[in-house]
């Protein structure tokens, strides 16, 4: 499994009315990442033949962030089979480390043309695992 990880800063924008960052932004950021990661890992032969859409979120909170906490997020993607993957994404306050959320999101492979369910190949479980 390759990890691929990046730094966000809770900016103003992500809180809501309780003072922490919303649930809500929360799974945007598990989109944003999962797009950081396929856009710096695919080829641009890849990411022309190949699109992405997501079939299910399953997301658990387990603490909170506020503005101008700095969030280390990782993600990866553990399993590719017919045209499903399953991505692993989790959220670390960087400062004391705490599991803030966990997210599993199945996605399913599409052709680049058609956008038809295609199969994963080798060639995406290669950069993948």
């Amino acid at each position: 499994m390759k990890v691929f990880e990046k730094e966000i800063v809770v900016q103003e924008s992500d809180i809501d009315n309780l003072r922490h960052v919303n649930n809500v932004v929360y799974l945007q950021w598990v989109q944003d990442v999962a797009s950081a990661h396929w856009i710096t890992i695919a080829s641009e032969e890849m990411k022309e033949k190949y699109a992405w859409v997501v079939l299910k979120h399953e997301i658990e909170y387990m603490g909170q962030a506020f503005l101008g906490d700095r969030i280390h997020v990782k993600t990866w993607v553990e399993w590719s089979e017919g045209f499903r993957s399953e991505r692993q994404v989790e959220f670390r306050n960087l400062t004391n480390k705490k599991l803030l959320v966990k997210a599993k999101t199945t996605w399913c492979l599409l052709d680049g043309k058609s956008m038809k369910p295609r199969k994963i190949e080798e060639d995406i479980k290669t950069i993948f695992h």
